[in-house]
């Protein structure tokens, strides 16, 4: 994570834009009365979104959780679609 004021990323804002994409940098942009705003690339902008949907669904995460922890224990599980359908509801 990088810390840069607002005058050194305006005048090299295609580097830091770079660094947000291919780096996958965090780059907070620090402003005057501490109004300051955070630079990320949209792949993880999209991503903290999607977690939170996740997160925002108990059902849809203690699903994610059961299914780690199936991973995790190397078993495999098969279903029928119609009970991956009733799993939905």
């Amino acid at each position: 994570m990088l810390a840069v004021n607002y005058s050194t990323i305006r005048n090299k804002l295609k580097d830091y834009c770079d660094k947000v994409t291919d780096d996958y940098e965090t780059v907070i942009i620090t402003r005057k009365d501490e109004k300051n705003v955070v630079l990320i690339s949209l792949e993880e902008y999209n991503n903290i979104m999607e977690n939170l949907f996740v997160m925002s669904n108990k059902k849809n995460y203690d699903r994610l959780v059961e299914s780690r922890k199936q991973i995790e224990r190397n078993s495999s599980v098969t279903k029928s679609m119609q009970e991956l359908e009733d799993m939905e509801k």
